[in-house]
């Protein structure tokens, strides 16, 4: 298992996980409109999701895009997405990023230990921006998820309630990158 550079020659992948319903975005499906997106100009499409400067939340509003470094994951065969996004030379995140850590891995891959492969070979690249530490966070429900952070040494750091689902919580931890 590896982390690629997203790219033109990953791009059908990429497309046919959308195809098969799998969203990047784990607070709501995007997997439609990115494909529609995608297959109008592909080049575009590439760029527009690494390079634009803002990115769109949940609740629709568009706020600025922090520094990140993204990768897909790949067996192969595409696997998921990672990325770590950053404020650069500080450890705060602005209201809207619960974290600087994000992954998702397509369905058919889970189960396999990617995304805790995939978080322990993104935390040198959090090292090497000046982290000694990063901020993950995830549904209080979702425990595949805090078992990979708990696998890369995470620590629960407090519990808050979960903006997109009334009554829900979200766990944030503490990740050491080294």
């Amino acid at each position: 298992m590896t982390l690629i550079r997203p790219s033109l020659d990953w791009l059908p992948a990429y497309e046919a996980a959308l195809a098969q319903g799998w969203s990047p975005d784990t607070t709501r499906d995007v997997s439609g409109e990115q494909l529609e997106k995608l297959r109008r100009d592909p080049e575009r499409f590439l760029h527009d999701l690494f390079n634009s400067p803002t990115i769109r939340l949940a609740d629709g509003r568009d706020v600025p895009r922090l520094p990140a470094h993204d990768f897909w994951i790949s067996d192969g065969e595409f696997c998921g997405r990672i990325s770590f996004r950053f404020q650069p030379g500080t450890e705060e995140l602005p209201p809207n990023a619960l974290g600087h850590i994000g992954y998702a891995i397509v369905p058919w891959k889970c189960r396999r230990g990617y995304a805790t492969q995939a978080l322990r070979q993104i935390l040198p690249v959090a090292r090497s921006e000046g982290f000694s530490r990063v901020q993950i966070s995830c549904d209080a429900e979702n425990e595949p998820s805090q078992k990979v952070i708990l696998a890369n040494g995470g620590v629960l750091m407090k519990t808050i309630v979960h903006s997109d689902k009334p009554g829900g919580a979200k766990f944030v931890y503490w990740v050491p990158t080294s």
